[in-house]
Formats: structure tokens, C-alpha cells, sequence
């Protein structure tokens, strides 16, 4: 790709999915009003994300030069130059602000929540340990909020607790990865590694890996997703969640991966299968 493309980590754009949760059940994809602004809300994450991407490489520009895969990104190795990223972030942040107002629900707030609070994590949060991960996570939940409440869907609280445990579990991995690539040089490269152990992350890992099981599994089997639903199906799909995780986990401690969920589910057939067959299986479901 392009250098000003790559540097918008259009790849990344994967985990602005979220959005279209509520869509998926709140059976809401068949309602044309409610799936414009969903595809509203994405197309404003993707820009908004790709700002901040483009703000954390600025930032970062020179520990990733240094790094043993970051020293690729446009910023560090030179390819790109400070004012044409920054000309670049900021286009991406006014149009998707614009989206964000105009066209993406009710709920413009969530939008700025997600920009503010990224400007926080590159100012120093990102510092602060377990506190870095948490951010991480509520960005992912400001997603959901954005094609629930946004838009008019009520989200499932089981389905909340169930999207915070995952994005722990990602966010966990992501930084247990970065212990596994940059060893005893990681403190140097993201200040917040000093304060992590592979044996204090594979915990917080395991707990956050069981509680999106258990509380993915209460939401599929409770009264009230039966009777919206109609159906007590749904407990079919809990195979597919637990074989992804067990396979994620799988490439975390055994094949170097778990640093990126997009680049993991893009790159491994049985993550990928995984995935299709719970959405195949849930479109089927909820039919």
C-alpha cells in the first residue's frame, strides 16, 4: 500500500465491527434507517481511529525506530514526513467528526469520548499499568455503545459484560505478545512493560478469557435473550467463541502472534473459520 494509506492502518478498521453488534442482536440489520447510521457510526470510527493511529506515530515516531517490526511504519522509517501525517490526521478527525454528527445516531458524544480519551492514552495513560489495557478495552465498548445506544438499540447487559471481557483479553495478549517479541529490551520500547510478568499477564489473561466464555454463555441462555429471540439455539454458537479464544491463545504462546487481533484473524484459517461459522451460525438463529 501507499505509505499515507499504510499509515491509516486500514487493516485495523476490522475492530470497528463492534458497531455493527447491536445491528446483529438487536435485529435491527432489516431496518434501512438503522443500518445507514450503523454504517454511518463505522465509516466515522474508521476515520476517527485511523487520526489517532496517525497522532500515536507521530508520538512514537522515535522508539519505534528502534523496534524490531515498527521501525517498517511510514513515520519511523521516513517515508512519510511529520506535516503530511499531521495534515492527514487531521482531515481524518474533521470528517469524522462530520460523520459522527450528522449521520451517525444520536449519541454524537461517544465520538469525542473515544477522541478524548486517546489523546489521554498517548499523553501519559498508556503509561499507567493495567490502566492501559482498560483504555484499550473502552474503546472497543464505545464501538458497541455507538450502534446500540447511538442508534437507538438497547444493548444487552450480559452482551456489554461479555465485549468487556474480550477486549480485556485482547488487550492482555496484546501486551503479553509484546513481552514475548521484545524480552528484556520491552521497557524501552513501551515504558509499561517494566511494570508487567509473563506470570502476572497469563492470569489476567486466563480471567479475562473465562469471564467472556461464562458471561457470553449466560447472555445465549438467559429469559430474556429467548424471548427476544425466540429461540434456545443460540447456546450452539458458544463452541465457535471458545475454540477462537482457545486458538488465539494457542498462537499467543506458541507461534509469536497475539499482538494484533486483526492481523491474527486475517492471518490463521482457524480463527478465521471460526469466526464466519459464529456469524454464519447466528445469522441462521436469528433469522
Amino acid at each position: 500500500m501507499p505509505p499515507l494509506i499504510r499509515l491509516l492502518r486500514p487493516q485495523q478498521w476490522l475492530k470497528n465491527g463492534f458497531v455493527f453488534v447491536g445491528l446483529l442482536f438487536g435485529h435491527a440489520w432489516r431496518d434501512p434507517a438503522l443500518l445507514f447510521q450503523a454504517l454511518a457510526a463505522f465509516a466515522a470510527f474508521c476515520l476517527l481511529s485511523s487520526a489517532v493511529y496517525v497522532l500515536n506515530d507521530l508520538a512514537d515516531r522515535e522508539q519505534d525506530r528502534v523496534h524490531p517490526k515498527k521501525r517498517l511504519r511510514p513515520l519511523a522509517s521516513g517515508t512519510v514526513g511529520t506535516s503530511a501525517a499531521l495534515t492527514l490526521a487531521l482531515a481524518c478527525l474533521f470528517a469524522g467528526g462530520t460523520l459522527a454528527v450528522l449521520h451517525a445516531g444520536s449519541a454524537p458524544w461517544i465520538y469525542l469520548v473515544y477522541v478524548l480519551m486517546n489523546l489521554a492514552y498517548s499523553g501519559g495513560l498508556k503509561h499507567v499499568v493495567i490502566l492501559d489495557v482498560f483504555i484499550i478495552a473502552a474503546g472497543f465498548m464505545l464501538r458497541i455503545l455507538a450502534g446500540t445506544l447511538g442508534i437507538g438499540i438497547a444493548p444487552s447487559h450480559w452482551l456489554l459484560l461479555c465485549g468487556l471481557m474480550l477486549t480485556l483479553f485482547l488487550g492482555f495478549a496484546k501486551r503479553r505478545a509484546e513481552l514475548n517479541i521484545l524480552l528484556d529490551a520491552s521497557a524501552g520500547h513501551r515504558r509499561v512493560l517494566e511494570h508487567y510478568t509473563e506470570p502476572m499477564l497469563d492470569q489476567f489473561i486466563g480471567i479475562a478469557a473465562a469471564g467472556t466464555v461464562i458471561s457470553y454463555a449466560l447472555y445465549t441462555v438467559s429469559a430474556e435473550t429467548v424471548a427476544l429471540h425466540g429461540t434456545h439455539a443460540l447456546i450452539a454458537t458458544v463452541p465457535f467463541v471458545l475454540y477462537g479464544m482457545l486458538r488465539y491463545l494457542w498462537r499467543l504462546h506458541r507461534h509469536g502472534g497475539g499482538g494484533d487481533p486483526a492481523q491474527e484473524l486475517l492471518a490463521d484459517p482457524h480463527l478465521l473459520a471460526a469466526s464466519l461459522g459464529w456469524l454464519v451460525l447466528v445469522l441462521f438463529l436469528l433469522r
